[in-house]
């Protein structure tokens, strides 16, 4: 009984704590140095979108630049790969004039309407 209590308290404890937020740095296969730095900086970095549809996708993508660069300016958008897993790469200049590559791994939405 005690086992059960735990356990739906613990359930519990993680529902809470859980969003619904589109983005996730996924961990799977993943460093634990790897992890926190999900900053979009590289394929290796690319910040994991966790949508179902390419339009949720896609605008996930968007909001995540809005919170980490807020009045960033996109400069361009394309589509690449590596590794036979689908990327999308968004240069931007953020408010500071400086440009950035930001890396997206769209596996998880890629192709699905």
């Amino acid at each position: 009984m005690k086992k059960l209590l735990f356990f739906l308290a613990l359930s519990g404890f993680i529902l809470s704590c859980s969003t619904n937020r589109a983005i996730s740095s996924r961990s799977a296969g993943r460093t634990a140095s790897s992890i926190s730095t999900q900053d979009g900086s590289s394929f290796e970095n690319a910040v994991f979108i966790e949508q179902k549809t390419e339009k949720a996708g896609v605008d996930a993508e968007y909001e995540w630049l809005r919170n980490h660069y807020p009045g960033y300016k996109l400069i361009q958008q394309s589509l690449t790969n590596k590794n036979k897993k689908p990327y999308d790469l968004l240069e931007i200049e953020t408010t500071a004039g400086l440009r950035k590559s930001v890396y997206f791994d769209i596996s998880g939405f890629f192709g699905k309407f």
